[in-house]
């Protein structure tokens, strides 16, 4: 129950950050034909989850609390995308080379399609 608790604080954080950075990001990145605003949070998303998770295995100090902090509920809150990164990462690394760009197709594929069915459903109602 504790680490549910953490995880839920800390994507309250990671939202507003995300958010915050959102608002921060619009105008400067404001070009209607490239969404630079989501690659940039995204791209941070994924450079702290490496990090972090690179930092916690190296010292073995990331305890199960402290990861549903940080990387459920914080990256989690600010981007979906940094545990996709990683997953995608691990697979890498684990030499499952076609696992993982299998698991790059599904994702994206099955993102886009859920968008489109989701933007269609929502235009019927």
């Amino acid at each position: 129950m504790t680490n549910l608790l953490l995880a839920g604080l800390g994507g309250f954080l990671g939202a507003s950050g995300r958010y915050a950075m959102s608002l921060w990001l619009h105008h400067p990145a404001d070009n209607p034909s490239f969404p630079a605003g989501t690659l940039l949070v995204n791209a941070l998303g994924c450079l702290l989850i490496g990090g972090v998770l690179g930092w916690g295995e190296s010292r073995e100090l990331l305890t199960p609390g402290l990861r549903a902090f940080l990387v459920a509920g914080i990256l989690g809150g600010f981007t979906t995308f940094s545990a996709f990164g990683f997953d995608t990462f691990h697979l890498f690394r684990q030499g499952q080379v076609g696992m993982a760009g299998l698991n790059v197709a599904a994702q994206v594929c099955c993102g886009l399609l859920a968008v489109w069915a989701g933007f269609v459903a929502g235009r019927a109602v």
